[in-house]
């Protein structure tokens, strides 16, 4: 039996001297770095990301992409294996072999055509006219910090008022 460093409990394994509830807890802890994203989807934002231990290091993955990983079976050899198995790409390979294709225009909706006619042409947008610039106004109470802004009320959208 050995007795964990930090809620001194006798358990049969130890993780860095800690039982496993304490690892658990010590490992949720753990701190993401500035600048850190997933390994595997390149998120950026820390509040949804976490390190986990993977491959003998401790990278940083989301809780969508940690939540997979957690349930591969087996555990992928590599990081680039890895990314493949949680990719969230549902195009990478055309799903409709073997199928008959009962589209009216059967042209291929992943290349050229659906794109070019989707973004459009820059000199079809609309101009941008003095009816269309949004102005916003900052008011604080006379009252209040500087620091106890309320955002809720900041930006409305006005009518344009006729001339």
């Amino acid at each position: 039996m050995h007795t964990c460093d930090v809620c001194s409990a006798k358990v049969n394994e130890l993780r860095r001297g800690r039982c496993w509830g304490c690892y658990a807890r010590w490992v949720d802890a753990r701190p993401v770095g500035y600048g850190a994203r997933c390994l595997t989807c390149n998120e950026r934002r820390r509040r949804l990301l976490k390190t986990v231990e993977l491959f003998g290091g401790w990278p940083a993955l989301c809780f969508s992409c940690a939540g997979q990983v957690m349930t591969l079976d087996p555990m992928p050899k590599n990081v680039h294996e890895l990314k493949v198995a949680v990719s969230r790409e549902r195009r990478r390979t055309d799903r409709r072999i073997g199928k008959p294709d009962t589209r009216v225009f059967q042209f291929e909706r992943r290349i050229g055509q659906r794109r070019a006619t989707r973004a459009g042409d820059p000199a079809d947008y609309a101009a941008i006219e003095d009816d269309m610039i949004v102005e916003i106004v900052v008011e604080t109470a006379p009252d209040t910090s500087d620091d106890l802004v309320e955002f809720d009320d900041m930006t409305r959208i006005f009518a344009p008022v006729a001339p």
